[in-house]
């Protein structure tokens, strides 16, 4: 399974609506999201394992789903860190 960040913004005026809609999925969903919305970042962040993008994206309240971001995330190694400077 691959590792996907999804992240959802909304506005200070939408953010209850938006925590709502997570609240909505599953109880136990809103505890996947660290939330930057008292820091004035009213956006959401969770780390889903899923088969791929568009799994990922549907574990997501249909009110938020079309505008969030859903990033494939990877790991590197220190190989690959060095491959990276010998290709340029």
């Amino acid at each position: 399974m691959a590792r996907y960040i999804v992240e959802i913004a909304h506005t200070s005026e939408d953010c209850a609506e938006a925590l709502d809609s997570v609240v909505a999925m599953s109880k136990e969903f809103i505890n996947r999201f660290d939330w930057g919305c008292k820091a004035g970042e009213h956006t959401g962040w969770a780390v889903v394992e899923a088969g791929n993008e568009s799994i990922a994206r549907m574990m997501l309240p249909t009110s938020v789903r079309r505008e969030a971001r859903v990033v494939l995330l990877n790991k590197f190694t220190v190989e690959d860190v060095q491959s990276f400077h010998k290709d340029h």
